[in-house]
């Protein structure tokens, strides 16, 4: 990459669109948010893309690199607006979708809500067909039926299809001449098909997933398209690359066969982003805090690398209970997500408990203070109020604030519910919200058996340094770093990302009786489909692949990741592939098994452009105490009382300077509390560092 390349990072959320141009390796030229706009998301993008050009004295025509992330593949799974969606299983497999995993996600509650699988039982079709579970065939693809299969569709209404057919990883031939047909007799029907999205074992989450990707795939189809033609007709030549749930980037192309991949990106870049500051800082176990106006994510990094996943629930009817939403097989960076953002909406409900989240505001109409015509009180409303939000500063002056509007709203709505004034209820509102956000990421350290005391949290997004202090305090973590520009800090992330695409494929064997021939063949193919995949996005840049095994005792009902070496396998393999199998079992469940044999149930391979190189982190100056020439009055989240606040802006805070909380840092488009019980100060590469050191209590 030379130093006259200008790339341009948008990130499309629930309620604002961030935008970033930069210059080089990292030089950022200008950032914007927007109001997310629902009806044509491009048109916030094209605002904020403009706007950044204007800031910056260039034009799109000179941008060579693009890379895109947006929330609207997960809107739609989680609003339910995408297609009209058909499922075809083999013959005497109609209903895995109703058998699901055979369990009760809540054993005890009689008024249990079932996940919402976009498919009802009517529209589940079977095909005469099938494989066995080495892909040989036992009963050939009955063609004679697909006309009565074509008759039963059009009947149904749908407009995209699903086929799952039995063991179709291992042989996907059915799936693809299935395909083929109903292609040539019904072009305007959208067809996922298994062995394409989701080529791995497990029929149930195998057919979620590509329920799944029919979903949203003619939404996200048409979407790109029309994103793609709006940003060329204004100048863009370079291709535009979208970001992907597992951290990497892969052409618009891809993203329209395999828009299921796309969910989550917007969080991933934040992941990231965090690591990125993690290797550069050197710092080892990060909870990484990004906290938006829709929602809040919070991840665990270790060692610069963020926790991943090849699995995780949309749109879970219990939200911290798992099995309660759509599972969905695809590679993704681990984290937890709950609906706690500036525009989570604070009400009191039938009981008289004062409730937060988790539905938003967004942008349409927005929080009260907005004058959108928004009624209802919000987490943002509530910052106002307590003073946290300075009008003046917000969203770069661009959003006009009414600081009087939040306080009616929660005096009406609260306040008279629970006989408390406005201000009493704002507190109540900030109390929960970050508590919620704290109960969230502890939840998440434990599931994943790990500790956040000894962690530092790095904080990012619209809200997440305005939080972070209080976050922290409650999630029992003492050390904050809030990077520059952290307000649209998932889209500094996209900058960072790799091209990359990720192929999982199932096929059983004993590792003491490995078939190294078809193992090889197997992995050799996947290479060259993912670096194919990786090429079309590269521009020429060298690709790297990783290869992993997913390896477990012999009738264990789950696998451990384990590296492969990079080249065919042969029999010197099995023994060090034994031992980092036990030794990674060992860490994970404290002992072995002795005399278990080891089976191998999925292989992956990686390809991927290199990740960008990470200066290191010059050393910080010696620290100086500074007081900020101004203050203002907020009501201190420690004690509840109205103490003067530090008031300064980042801009001028120089490496070395320290400011003792309560204080407020503002920037452009967010501000950084700092509690009484913290201090502040600025690191040699221009990060905020919070202590918790309890010096700033006075």
């Amino acid at each position: 990459m030379t130093s006259q390349s200008l790339r341009l990072a948008i990130d499309i959320g629930g309620t604002f669109t961030d935008t970033v141009l930069v210059s080089g390796e990292e030089a950022i030229l200008a950032s914007t948010k927007t109001l997310t706009t629902h009806q044509n998301p491009a048109d916030g993008a094209m605002e904020g893309a403009k706007r950044v050009m204007a800031q910056s004295r260039r034009s799109l025509n000179e941008v060579t690199g693009f890379i895109h992330g947006t929330t609207l593949a997960t809107n739609a799974l989680i609003e339910r607006r995408g297609s009209v969606v058909a499922t075809v299983t083999t013959e005497g497999f109609r209903d895995i979708l109703e058998i699901a995993y055979e369990r009760r996600y809540a054993q005890y509650n009689i008024n249990l809500e079932k996940p919402d699988l976009l498919v009802p039982r009517e529209r589940a079709l079977t095909i005469r067909e099938r494989m066995d579970a080495g892909g040989d065939v036992l009963i050939p693809l009955d063609t004679s039926a697909i006309d009565a299969l074509l008759i039963e569709l059009d009947a149904s209404g749908a407009d995209a299809v699903a086929i799952c057919l039995l063991h179709a990883y291992a042989n996907p031939s059915h799936e693809r001449r299935l395909r083929d047909i109903l292609a040539e007799k019904r072009p305007s029907l959208t067809v996922s098909i298994s062995s394409d999205v989701s080529p791995e074992a497990r029929e149930f989450d195998r057919l979620c997933t590509t329920v799944a990707n029919a979903y949203i795939q003619p939404l996200m189809e048409s979407y790109l398209a029309r994103f793609a033609t709006r940003f060329q007709a204004e100048g863009v030549k370079c291709p535009i690359l979208m970001m992907t749930a597992s951290g990497g980037m892969c052409t618009v192309q891809t993203a329209s066969r395999f828009p299921i991949r796309l969910v989550e990106s917007g969080p991933a870049g934040g992941a990231i982003l965090a690591a990125r500051i993690a290797a550069r800082s050197g710092i080892d176990g990060v909870l990484s805090f990004d906290m938006g106006g829709t929602t809040a994510k919070l991840c665990l990094i270790d060692k610069a690398k963020p926790q991943t996943s090849r699995q995780f629930e949309i749109a879970r009817a219990a939200r911290f209970i798992k099995g309660s939403g759509m599972p969905v097989r695809i590679p993704v960076v681990e984290m937890i997500e709950i609906g706690a953002g500036g525009g989570s909406i604070a009400g009191v409900d039938r009981l008289g408990r004062l409730t937060v989240g988790p539905k938003s505001a967004g942008s349409e109409p927005g929080p009260v203070a907005f004058g959108r015509g928004g009624t209802e009180p919000t987490v943002t409303d509530s910052d106002i109020t307590l003073g946290y939000i300075v009008p003046d500063t917000f969203a770069e002056g661009f959003i006009k604030i009414d600081s009087e509007a939040p306080k009616a709203a929660l005096s009406r709505v609260i306040g008279a519910r629970l006989e408390t004034d406005a201000a009493g209820a704002a507190d109540g509102v900030s109390r929960i919200v970050d508590e919620s956000m704290a109960s969230a990421g502890r939840m998440h350290a434990v599931e994943s058996g790990k500790d956040l005391g000894s962690r530092t949290m790095i904080a990012f997004g619209g809200n997440g340094p305005l939080h972070a202090s209080r976050v922290a305090r409650s999630a029992g973590v003492s050390r904050i770093v809030i990077p520059p520009n952290p307000g649209v800090g998932s889209a500094v992330g996209f900058l960072f990302a790799p091209v990359s695409f990720e192929i999982v494929r199932s096929r059983y064997s004993l590792l003491e009786t490995l078939d190294l021939n078809g193992v090889n063949t197997l992995l050799s193919d996947m290479i060259d489909e993912a670096s194919g995949v990786v090429a079309q996005g590269a521009g020429g840049a060298p690709t790297r692949v990783q290869r992993t095994a997913f390896m477990r005792y012999n009738g264990q009902g789950h696998e451990i990741e384990i590296a492969l070496p990079d080249r065919d396998l042969n029999l010197n393999d099995v023994e060090p592939l034994t031992a980092a199998f036990e030794a990674e079992y060992r860490k994970q469940f404290s002992r072995p098994v002795p005399g278990m044999q080891i089976e191998i149930l999925n292989w992956a391979v990686r390809a991927a452009t290199p990740d960008a190189e990470i200066p290191m982190l010059p050393e910080t100056p010696t620290l100086t105490t500074i007081t900020p020439a101004q203050t203002r009055p907020i009501i201190c989240d420690v004690d509840g009382q109205i103490k003067q606040a530090g008031f300064v802006s980042r801009d001028i805070l120089n490496p070395g300077d320290r400011i003792y909380g309560p204080a407020l840092i503002t920037e452009t488009q967010t501000t950084t509390l700092v509690s009484a019980d913290f201090s502040a100060h600025v690191d040699a590469m221009g990060n905020l560092i919070l202590i918790q050191d309890k010096k700033g209590g006075a």
